[in-house]
């Protein structure tokens, strides 16, 4: 839990064998005293786990096995009976589970008399290693916290012998407790955590007066055959732009991990809009001097209708003490659920298309309605609306439409948007990320460094294997995913971020000083960005330009070559892209063949989109080529041959 979206998921454990009755294998963690059993691995031969390296300590905490037992949920409320080691210095045989592998002492011969050894008190310090939850029993969630898990020892895997070097767990417990409490001061990670501060209580209580405003549920008994959700909270501290705290925000989350496909949800697809086309609007806004306006619906995934029959337990901290054992049948989506931002876009597409708004055929998170200089323009992305529009008048009109039918708010002039910042003026509009360029450089270590004229070095090839030494992947990771969100405004670094994405795999030292590189340069232009100015003449149709342009065989590694495009329309980028060619071109005019087809593709679509936006024709865009070869090719198609 609380892994970072690029954080290395595996982990370094020993293999002791395979799983009786099925095609997996089991691995022992002797850094966690865990045995787990999976198919999802991938093995060093040549390694070995040096077994006295890491403690002075000589004997682990017993990791007791246990006969696989099932626990319903009216048993939780007594105490749970104490294990025991079924004779710990005997190693037991094992037995296969359909869930988790199952071991008993040779004296065991059924299922009962395993239980009848779990009622033997165990000898005082031992210490339980708990494993995974039930699954056995359909009313408990796969994550259900209350839940007494199974448990099993050491010695009844891997035998009597201790083996050196394994650190107690309550002294590692207690150093990434110390790490952890200090990393959450402010985003606690449980409610009790977050009971003892005041704000986020207010947070927690505003959340709930949004669900009941908003007949989200109703308390009812859980009817046979059905199954409950369990919920959690989640907290998050926002922030504006500047990096101070705007709001504490507690969202009550369902634990749709554990929803089934085609029995407690169908479809979950929601459109959105895409940044090429929220550029397009604001160069679109530029060019004929509207102003963009920004609205935030309130907790919007709790406007959308279910149309599946859904049940979930009662939040925790807020249960009603009368009714404990009921459970709550919901109406309206919640925050978790897997359907929940389909539903959403549902409603506001339904409420958008009463309110007289069309859809774009070309990017179903635009709407538009009216014509001429009563045009309107609405960009959907979740839960943002940005809304442009000649007639002022008509936007205010469409503000109070909303406000009337959603819980809003109305920010005003369009000034922070998904991260990106807007400034609005007679000049234009300007589109940068200057506080997340920052963000990057101190996530790098490279604040206040000396800058670097340029993004990469001229002609630089890297291999994939490298001849350096290896790095920490999820450090290169977490940079590149970083700098890929940072080039949403800053075209000038799509080459260097899309080329060194290559090496996300294994990366090494070279690969590393390669986007240190980036870094130094974006030291040097935090402040850069992209600005759509007005038109000089009014009446002037926008006109869109693109250019596309090809190396040969750039890719040392597949021989592969690298092609770009961009298209500019107000004065300013509004979609571009650096990406390795799918096949393999054999001479420069090919390559470039390539690289022009795509950009055709992408320009065919802005035109469309723009025409769309717009309400009228629009000029046919133009498209630069600087080989000839390519341009006679695509002149006369009786040279493809």
């Amino acid at each position: 839990p609380h892994l970072g979206k690029l954080d290395d998921r595996g982990r370094k454990v020993v293999f002791i064998g395979y799983q009786d009755g099925s095609k997996a294998y089991r691995f022992y963690d002797p850094v966690a005293e865990r045995v787990h059993v999976s198919r999802d691995a991938v093995f060093d031969e040549g390694a070995r786990w040096e077994w006295g390296a890491a403690s002075d300590v000589t004997e682990p905490h017993p990791f007791t096995i246990a006969e696989e037992y099932e626990l319903r949920r009216h048993q939780l409320e007594g105490p749970a009976p104490e294990p025991v080691s079924p004779e710990p210095r005997t190693p037991a045989p094992t037995a296969s589970t359909s869930s988790s592998p199952r071991t008993t002492s040779p004296g065991a011969q059924s299922g009962s008399a395993a239980l009848g050894a779990l009622s033997t008190p165990q000898g005082a310090g031992a210490h339980v290693e708990f494993a995974t939850p039930l699954t056995t029993d359909p009313n408990l969630d796969d994550d259900d916290d209350e839940v007494v898990h199974r448990y099993r020892t050491l010695d009844n895997i891997l035998g009597t012998d201790a083996s050196p070097g394994l650190e107690h767990r309550d002294a590692v417990e207690a150093e990434l407790h110390t790490v952890s409490h200090a990393v959450s001061v402010e985003e606690p990670r449980s409610i009790k955590e977050a009971e003892g501060d005041p704000n986020w209580v207010g947070a927690m209580e505003e959340e709930m007066k949004s669900i009941r405003d908003n007949q989200t549920w109703s308390l009812i008994e859980l009817p046979q055959g059905h199954r409950a959700i369990g919920l959690k909270w989640v907290y998050k501290v926002k922030r504006d732009e500047k990096g101070n705290i705007a709001k504490y925000k507690a969202r009550l989350v369902a634990k749709g991990y554990v929803q089934r496909p085609g029995v407690d949800f169908e479809e979950v697809f929601a459109p959105v809009a895409r940044l090429e086309s929220v550029r397009l609007v604001l160069a679109i806004a530029a060019h004929f001097g509207w102003g963009v306006h920004h609205m935030d619906v309130k907790s919007a995934f709790l406007n959308g209708e279910l149309q599946e029959e859904v049940y979930v337990h009662q939040p925790p901290g807020f249960i009603d003490d009368k009714h404990k054992y009921k459970v709550l049948r919901l109406h309206k989506a919640l925050y978790g659920l897997r359907q929940a931002p389909r539903a959403w876009n549902q409603k506001l597409d339904a409420e958008l298309l009463a309110l007289g708004f069309t859809r774009c055929i070309d990017e179903h998170g635009m709407y538009t309605q009216g014509r001429g200089a009563e045009r309107l323009i609405v960009g959907v992305y979740v839960d943002d609306l940005i809304i442009t529009g000649g007639d002022a008048d008509a936007v205010k009109k469409f503000k109070t439409q909303m406000l009337r039918t959603f819980r809003m708010s109305d920010l005003g002039l369009l000034s922070y948007y998904l991260g990106l910042e807007v400034t609005q003026g007679t000049h234009g509009i300007t589109l940068r990320q200057s506080a997340y360029a920052a963000k990057i450089l101190e996530k790098g270590g490279l604040t206040g460094c000396n800058a670097s004229a340029t993004p990469m070095e001229m002609k630089l090839k890297l291999l994939k294997e490298g001849t350096t030494p290896a790095v920490d992947a999820t450090e290169y990771r977490s940079l590149i995913g970083s700098l890929r969100y940072l080039c949403n405004s800053r075209p000038d670094l799509a080459y260097a971020v899309g080329y060194l994405s290559r090496f996300m795999e294994a990366p090494r030292q070279e690969h590393l000083a390669a986007v240190k590189r980036v870094l130094r340069y974006v030291a040097g232009t935090v402040h850069w960005g992209v600005h759509y100015r007005p038109a000089g003449r009014r009446g002037t149709a926008p006109q869109l330009t693109g250019y596309s342009d090809s190396d040969l065989a750039g890719d040392v590694n597949d021989r592969k070559s690298t092609g770009g495009l961009i298209f500019f329309m107000a004065g300013g980028p509004v979609a571009w892209q650096s990406s390795k060619q799918k096949v393999v071109a054999l001479s420069y005019c090919e390559a470039e063949y390539i690289a022009a087809a795509g950009a055709a593709c992408e320009g065919v679509w802005l035109a469309r989109l723009l025409a769309e936006l717009i309400g009228g024709a629009v000029c046919a865009p133009k498209l630069m080529v600087d080989n000839k070869s390519a341009i006679a090719l695509m002149k006369n198609h009786v040279h493809h041959d």
